[in-house]
């Protein structure tokens, strides 16, 4: 999944869906948590690097998250329970 075809909604979405604190996500994937926060706040989630948006979205994907749509075209996320 390419870093602009994610919202900062299905990041936190994604989070939440999983049950994880900013802080445990932080632990888990080193991330800091006022970057976790940035990537999930509409009003500076464009600061995010690629690089950081990049490493929450394969946290995610490895935990079972898909991420759906686009950020213009009913944005979401689907949990994979395989």
């Amino acid at each position: 999944m390419q870093v602009e075809n994610i919202s900062f909604q299905q990041l936190r979405a994604a989070r939440a869906a999983l049950g994880l604190s900013v802080r445990q996500v932080a632990e888990l994937t080193g991330i800091g948590t006022a970057t976790i926060v940035r990537c999930e706040d509409p009003s500076s989630a464009h600061q995010a690097t690629k690089r950081t948006t990049h490493a929450l979205i394969n946290f995610y994907e490895a935990a079972g998250i898909e991420f759906i749509g686009t950020p213009d075209d009913r944005p979401g996320i689907r949990i994979n329970t395989k």
